[in-house]
């Protein structure tokens, strides 16, 4: 055990006798969770049972009693946010002088950690680049030859997966069992040659590459198994096979691992995460200590109850049921709606008038439904009432592809060893470089360990390209340089020609004649659509130079800054939430509506891959009903004091009504005669909204 010769650092006790004590207001199971330190343990923290309090006082219990120095302890979870809410919570109950070197990071930050370190043993230089996934997704259209956006983004789909799962390319091809798979395997193998070519890596490999070196390489596994001396890891249900075995590596034959999860909220099996790694902690460390957190601070009784009979109805990996003392609580209303546009606009209704009925503020609601097209009816009724809405997990405006492909290249102008910006911008509009240049290229890059802007100019690169491939590459080349001139790049001041941002801007989009580029390769309103977006940049960033007394070079910095923190996690504007079930998870709203609550919205059973085995598609279809139903789980257990269930008797399908039924979820949810019923009876949402706005004027 660690737990001896971890105590040789232990820190200045005065410091942590100034701070607030560990137990405070924890319950037993919480209290043993922390304290648990006698080999591997598994805490299955039920919704809502503090789990995140259980991590960051078991890292203040690892720095402050247990003499454990920082810089050994790690704590890995799957979102910048999860993990910024964590340290910040650590600093609360531990000293400053105690969490110097701590490691609270998402897995990819780890991973990104240790290759940048490691990257000589894993064949990269130390500045390899990482592909953003369009960037990757156009690697894979060049090598598939198709502009099939369906076909393509399943390949890509595909790579992901078998990365995930630790699959190579030579047992991908021995494991495809039709024609589409062997092809996705043979483009598997071509798109790792070319990442390596291009000294690049893609967002599975920072998981998969330093699994794999800690695998084959004994003395980096012992030095990062003498680094990690206690690992804690959030979300135990979302790690994928790749993760699971990075973290078996990582913590070794001594097996300090406080790992946390949740089997009943175990939703990503369509991005490879497996359930089975929470039921493998059981067998590959027999000495595991499981934990539960049964005791929910978030929701009233009759929530957790109706969720309980829910999530019953799955096979259990291990037997657990929330309870609260937050009292019963209002009755579940489960109401039938006439079709979504009653639907939208009822929940709209409600929403205005329980606002002025509760004196409650917008950000108190949220809306949740299983797939995106279901927001757009909402949204449309939420505007109709003036009531302000925010869509989580929408795209970003610096997200979209025509965005993307402007700023890789004013990244390209700022910083010419940017190399994914290089390729994005060589690509987009083609410009007479194929596939195959670029990877003679990436490759003499990598061998000299420079920049493939830089290696386009070195003289030992003319043996390895016919002039008509060098001559294109030179050419894009020094038309970044001219750029680059005219906005000062080169000596980090002001264009020496006097030029503006504005005029820079629009001779750069005219020179790489992007407009046609559009035209060329979507129809016309997909064409227009796009070409509108690159004028609201232009038109943003020329309007942001102006007004701030920008150079060129100062609005890619700031843009970069932007795109880096995206919307600041502090804010929480006063605006009625809407989210996908996926999206919601670890978000809890005072009131919810849960909506299009039908069979085959939810659950919704996608389409039947098992054709021709009538065993493998009972079984496929019962898996996708079992994790259909743990998003239904998500869905009741993110409301704390009310929860409202909507459904439709029809809905439009092209120009069709189609009879709808109640999804079985909400008979699963065993709930009273009484509390399956409008909240107000004998009222519509739109006279109940009328009579409390006629009440508030009287007063």
């Amino acid at each position: 055990m660690d737990r001896a010769d971890s105590r040789l650092n232990k820190p200045d006790g005065r410091a942590s006798a100034a701070l607030p004590p560990l137990d405070a207001g924890m319950n037993p199971a919480q209290r043993e969770a922390v304290r648990y330190l006698d080999g591997p343990c598994l805490v299955l923290a039920g919704a809502g049972s503090g789990k995140t309090r259980v991590i960051t006082q078991k890292i203040a219990y690892l720095l402050r009693d247990c003499g454990y120095s920082a810089r050994n302890v790690a704590a890995l979870t799957f979102t910048n946010k999860a993990a910024r809410e964590m340290a910040e919570r650590v600093g609360a109950v531990a000293p400053p002088n105690a969490i110097k070197g701590l490691t609270i990071s998402t897995f990819h930050s780890l991973g990104v950690k240790m290759l940048r370190e490691e990257a000589k043993q894993v064949g990269l230089k130390p500045q390899f680049s990482i592909l953003a996934a369009d960037d990757a997704m156009g690697i894979v259209q060049e090598l598939v030859a198709t502009t099939d956006k369906g076909l393509i983004r399943a390949v890509q789909t595909a790579i992901s997966l078998w990365k995930n799962a630790l699959v190579e390319p030579d047992q991908a091809e021995r494991l495809a069992t039709t024609e589409s798979e062997r092809d996705a395997a043979r483009v598997y193998r071509s798109y790792n040659a070319t990442l390596r070519s291009y000294q690049s890596v893609d967002f599975d490999d920072l998981i998969r590459l330093p699994a794999r070196l800690l695998e084959s390489d004994a003395e980096a596994r012992e030095r990062w198994q003498s680094r990690i001396r206690y690992l804690l890891v959030d979300e135990y249900q979302d790690t994928n096979a790749c993760q699971y075995r990075l973290v078996q590596l990582l913590t070794g034959p001594r097996a300090m691992l406080t790992a946390v999860g949740d089997d009943d909220q175990a939703i990503y099996a369509w991005r490879g995460a497996t359930i089975e790694n929470l039921a493998k902690l059981t067998t590959d460390y027999p000495n595991l200590r499981v934990i539960k957190l049964e005791q929910n601070y978030r929701s009233m009784q009759r929530i957790l109850a109706a969720a309980n009979n829910v999530i019953g109805h799955n096979p259990k990996l291990f037997d657990k049921k929330l309870w609260s003392d937050l009292g019963v609580g209002d009755p579940i209303g489960v109401i039938p709606m006439d079709d979504e546009e009653a639907e939208a606009e009822s929940v709209a209704m409600r929403i205005s008038a329980a606002r002025f009925e509760l004196k409650a503020d917008w950000r108190d609601f949220a809306i949740l439904y299983r797939s995106n097209h279901q927001a757009r009816i909402f949204e449309q009724a939420l505007r109709n009432l003036k009531i302000p809405y925010m869509v989580s997990g929408g795209q970003s405006f610096f997200d979209k592809a025509e965005v993307r492909d402007i700023m890789a290249y004013l990244r390209l102008i700022a910083n010419d060893e940017d190399d994914p910006a290089f390729i994005r911008a060589i690509t987009t509009p083609k410009r007479g470089v194929g596939q195959s240049t670029l990877e003679v290229l990436g490759t003499y890059a990598g061998e000299r360990e420079i920049p493939l802007f830089a290696a386009v100019f070195e003289t030992g690169l003319e043996q390895r390209l016919q002039p008509r491939q060098l001559g294109p590459l030179r050419e894009f080349c020094e038309f970044i340089n001219r750029m680059q001139w005219r906005a000062g790049a080169a000596k980090g001041d002001a264009a020496p020609s006097g030029e503006t941002a504005s005029e820079i801007l629009d001779d750069l989009v005219r020179a790489i004649q992007y407009e046609r580029y559009l035209y060329d390769h979507f129809d016309e309103r997909g064409a227009q659509n796009r070409w509108q977006t690159v004028l609201d940049l232009l038109g943003w960033l020329k309007r942001k130079a102006e007004e701030d007394k920008m150079s060129l070079m100062d609005l890619v910095q700031h843009i970069a800054l932007i795109t880096m923190l995206e919307k600041s996690d502090d804010e929480d504007p006063d605006l009625v939430r809407m989210s996908t079930l996926h999206a919601s998870k670890g978000l809890e709203y005072p009131h919810v509506f849960l909506v299009g609550t039908e069979e085959g919205l939810l659950p919704h059973l996608g389409k039947d891959d098992e054709e021709g085995d009538p065993a493998k598609a009972a079984e496929s279809l019962e898996a996708r009903v079992q994790e259909e139903r743990r998003l239904m789980y998500v869905g009741i257990t993110r409301a704390r004091r009310t929860l409202t269930v909507t459904w439709c008797k029809k809905r439009k399908r092209g120009r069709e009504d189609i009879a709808r039924e109640p999804s079985r979820f909400i008979k699963e949810m065993g709930l009273e005669t009484d509390e399956v019923a409008d909240a107000t009876p004998g009222l519509s949402a739109k006279e109940r909204l009328d009579r409390l706005k006629s009440l508030l004027k009287k007063g």
